[in-house]
């Protein structure tokens, strides 16, 4: 019973998003190979801006390293565990109050943890949104990366928010 007492009053709370961020991304990524043709000529226009796409990433954040022949599958799943577990670390020893870092890190989290899911099942990370302007096409992503890049960006305004610490 202290366990759960602990995490309930723990950063570790905040987890129950991290999950959802993962059901929501992989349950969209399900969608999408299931309903669409792979490749840009099966895109569907949404808006002025904006298709779903479905592709396949093999590297990382704009295909970073998607050529490099197989063992980045490997490196990016490691590099995602350990900063899971890190986060995961840092949230334990964090109140539950403590909201706006705790959610970054679940968001962050929760994106890693789609992204690895898909490395480790299919061997490359499942991409469909696409947002353009004009013929200039943003690199594909996925619900996975939104919410690793929103979490991203609550760290770096929590570090605007913080009070100095006063040394």
């Amino acid at each position: 019973m202290a366990v759960w007492t602990r995490i309930r009053q723990s950063g570790l709370f905040w987890l129950w998003l991290a999950a959802l961020v993962f059901a929501i991304d992989i349950g969209t990524k399900l969608l999408v190979m299931h309903t669409m043709g792979y490749g840009p000529a099966n895109r569907i226009e949404l808006l002025p801006f904006f298709n779903l796409t479905y592709v396949h990433n093999y590297g990382a954040a704009f295909s970073f390293l998607s050529n490099a022949g197989g063992w980045q599958r490997w490196f990016f799943t490691g590099i995602a565990l350990v900063v899971c577990t890190l986060l995961g670390w840092w949230m334990s020893r964090s109140s539950r109050q403590v909201k706006l870092v705790n959610i970054a890190y679940a968001l962050i989290i929760g994106g890693a943890l789609g992204n690895v899911f898909d490395r480790m099942i299919h061997g490359y990370v499942i991409d469909f949104l696409d947002v353009y302007w004009g013929s200039y096409h943003w690199p594909a992503f996925n619900i996975a990366d939104s919410a690793i890049c929103i979490g991203a960006a609550l760290i770096v305004l929590d570090s605007f928010r913080s009070e100095p610490s006063k040394a």
